[in-house]
């Protein structure tokens, strides 16, 4: 996994649950300044009598902590004699082996601070083979969900490597997987965050249903939409690409926007 990753100068870290070291260790080795936030304090302070002094151990919950002031305040460790004029530019990469009964929550708080603050470049991750099924799917899977959604909206998502129950000790019931979410600019334009993020999760929250039913739970003027959008009505949730809705949530902003119940075209 560190392979993986592959750290360069201009690198700066956060690592999410460091937990005994197993990736923290050898990363510090590359010299390369890491922000590792634990939860658990007892790992925390086993693991802070280990780490080299380039290593920021912070025990806190990633879900309810800024860590931004924290992760902002490192900077790389260039080599002595590199030319500031030719240096590249300070680089925020995410690492972590995600525990399994919260990795969707942190995914999601990745994207999350990603959209809003543009600050990380990429995030390599450990999470469980379903999960990273999710991130990769497509429309039409049965896999495809909010989590592909949200993720594939700002991030190209790589499947890296693949991991048997052997690979850890002890070793779990799942199988595991390696990815990389390497976060961009949209894909496709999103008139409002909020409200897209509305129609995404009433979708799948009624993923069986029609897409007509489904979203008249969020706006009773859902088939009228979905007819301007050149949407089958019929359709499932899971068939909707991400720039189908993109289009979704601007007929709705639009139908909100007019008052009269009518999307404007």
């Amino acid at each position: 996994m560190v392979k993986t990753i592959d750290v360069q100068p201009q690198d700066v870290l956060l690592e999410i649950g460091p937990g005994a070291g197993a990736i923290t260790i050898p990363l510090a080795a590359t010299g390369a300044p890491i922000l590792a936030v634990e939860i658990d304090r007892d790992l925390a302070g086993a693991l802070a009598d280990k780490v080299p002094s380039n290593v920021s151990l912070m025990t806190a919950d990633f879900l309810r902590t800024d860590v931004l002031p924290f992760l902002t305040a490192l900077q790389p460790n260039r080599p002595p004699s590199s030319d500031p004029a030719t240096q590249l530019p300070r680089r925020f990469r995410v690492v972590g082996n995600l525990p399994f009964n919260i990795s969707s929550p942190i995914l999601f708080r990745l994207i999350e601070l990603s959209r809003a603050h543009a600050l990380f470049s990429d995030a390599t991750l450990m999470v469980q083979r379903e999960v990273a099924d999710r991130l990769v799917a497509k429309p039409g899977t049965k896999a495809y969900g909010v989590l592909s959604v949200f993720a594939q909206i700002y991030a190209t998502i790589e499947r890296k490597l693949d991991l048997p129950p052997t690979a850890f000790k002890p070793a779990p019931k799942v199988r595991s997987s390696v990815v990389r979410l390497t976060f961009r600019p949209n894909l496709v334009r999103i008139v409002d965050e909020l409200v897209f993020q509305q129609v995404v999760k009433t979708a799948f929250m009624q993923r069986r249903k029609m897409l007509s039913n489904a979203l008249k739970q969020f706006d009773p003027t859902a088939p009228a939409v979905l007819a301007l959008a050149g949407i089958d009505g019929k359709r499932r949730p899971e068939t909707l690409t991400l720039a189908e809705f993109a289009r979704l949530t601007e007929l709705f902003v639009s139908v909100r926007a007019s008052g009269s119940g009518t999307p404007l075209a």
